[in-house]
Order: C-alpha cells, then structure tokens, then sequence
C-alpha cells in the first residue's frame, strides 16, 4: 500500500479557489537602540515587528517543491539584521528600512510592515507604526 495521498482535483469550486497568498512574520522580538528622548538613547529596547507579504503568484495545491517557497530564516535575518545595523530616533524609519529591503525581492505583490514597541505604557500592549502598500486593512486583490 502506498503512503502517498490520493491527488483531489476538480472538487475546489472556483468561488472557494484561492485568490492571493500570504505569507507572514509574526511579532518576531529584536533588541533596537530605538527612541528619541534622553533616555532612550544607548538604551536597546524590545521591539515587535510583523511582516505580511502578498504573493504575485499562488502554488499550485500539488506542489510541494521548497524551490518555490519563500526562505522564512532570510526574512528574519534581514529584520534581525536592520534592526541592530545603526540607531534609530523613530519606529518609522526602522520600519521603512525593512519595508525597502522586502518590497524588493521577487514576488512581492503586496506588502505591510508592523513594528512595536511593547514596553512603553503600563496600561497598553504597544506602541507602533504601520505602513502598507495598500489602503484599508488588507489589499484589493483584484485589483492588483
């Protein structure tokens, strides 16, 4: 008996096939010597930053080649990297510094990026700043 799964085609209807593909960083913490005021300067700060990246193209459901997935390591060492590269007075310009490197790379169809800082307020989660290729919260992917 073979151990391979048998392949469903035909049984998706086209209003449930998938219209876009995401992939995503999630609240990866990195240390940033981050912030403006006196005494944030020198001082590293935990820092949460998101990526979401849109795909322009969505694998198909058989497909099972690591040649066409994304390399998740290098997103995080490249928000890793940019983080610890050179102090920062604003969350913006660290989260448009990782922004530029990501909506570089091949494939991107869409893009938003996310940082926070979660140790600011007593009373709240974080702080942060987010920006998006797109307007509202996710993009028209019809329109792309």
């Amino acid at each position: 008996m073979s151990d391979a799964l048998p392949i469903l085609t035909g049984m998706v209807p086209e209003n449930l096939r998938p219209r876009s593909a995401r992939i995503f960083l999630d609240s990866l913490d990195v240390m940033a010597d981050i912030g403006f005021h006196e005494f944030e300067i020198g001082v590293p700060q935990r820092l949460s930053v998101t990526v979401e990246i849109w795909l322009d193209h969505i694998p198909p459901a058989d497909c099972d080649d690591p040649a066409f997935a994304w390399d998740y390591d290098f997103i995080r060492e490249q928000v890793e990297t940019l983080a610890k590269a050179r102090r920062y007075n604003l969350q913006e310009s660290l989260a448009h510094a990782i922004y530029d490197r990501i909506a570089g790379l091949r494939g991107v169809r869409a893009l938003r990026v996310l940082t926070a800082k979660p140790d600011i307020y007593p009373d709240a989660k974080a702080v942060g700043v987010e920006l998006a290729s797109f307007k509202g919260c996710v993009p028209d992917v019809a329109t792309m």
